[in-house]
């Protein structure tokens, strides 16, 4: 029997804990740079990031629509997504342990394999910009976390986000554009 002062870890407090701790390193970008990231919060054994997005953007938009498997796969993810997009996270994006939703007993994608299971989800806000033409917008964006290992470290993280803004940046196009309106 462990100590009274000792608090057992559910599984739910241990992924929310984790997801709690992975989003606030975005705050810190200069302190986190990929690699810490993933050694911090992944697990060491084939980690998987995929950014949801149409195939129609990818030319533009490398990141999208694929998942980046390994450990070399996830440094391409933030090596193409660094050369096109710029994160500029503020102390509200990402939501405080209430707004991180844990489903324990989910069934991941990943759990086939035989990690324990559980699944998290949380929606954000953040200012992106496009690296090449400094064109700027608010979005709102969610992740999907799983796969998750015996110490909670992430096996897969899913981003949706917006792709036709990005692509419109990266085009040097915004909003009140004649061209983003459609006209």
């Amino acid at each position: 029997m462990p100590p009274l002062n000792e608090v057992a870890i559910t599984r739910r407090t241990q992924l929310r804990d984790r997801t709690t701790a992975f989003t606030a390193a975005f705050l810190d970008l200069a302190s986190n740079p990929p690699q810490k990231l993933l050694n911090d919060h992944f697990t060491p054994s084939s980690p998987k990031i995929t950014e949801h997005g149409p195939s129609w953007a990818t030319s533009k938009l490398p990141f999208l629509g694929k998942t980046f498997s390994g450990r070399g796969g996830c440094e391409e993810y933030f090596s193409l997504l660094s050369k096109v997009l710029e994160f500029k996270p503020s102390k509200d994006t990402f939501p405080g342990p209430e707004g991180v939703v844990v489903d324990p007993d989910a069934v991941g994608p990943e759990d086939d394999e035989g990690r324990p299971r559980g699944v998290v989800s949380l929606v954000a806000r953040g200012v992106f910009r496009a690296v090449e033409t400094g064109r700027e917008w608010e979005e709102v964006f969610s992740y999907r976390l799983s796969g998750f290992d015996e110490d909670g470290k992430i096996g897969h993280w899913e981003i949706w986000a917006d792709p036709l803004s990005a692509w419109m940046a990266v085009q040097g196009k915004g909003e009140g554009d004649e061209a983003y309106m459609g006209m």
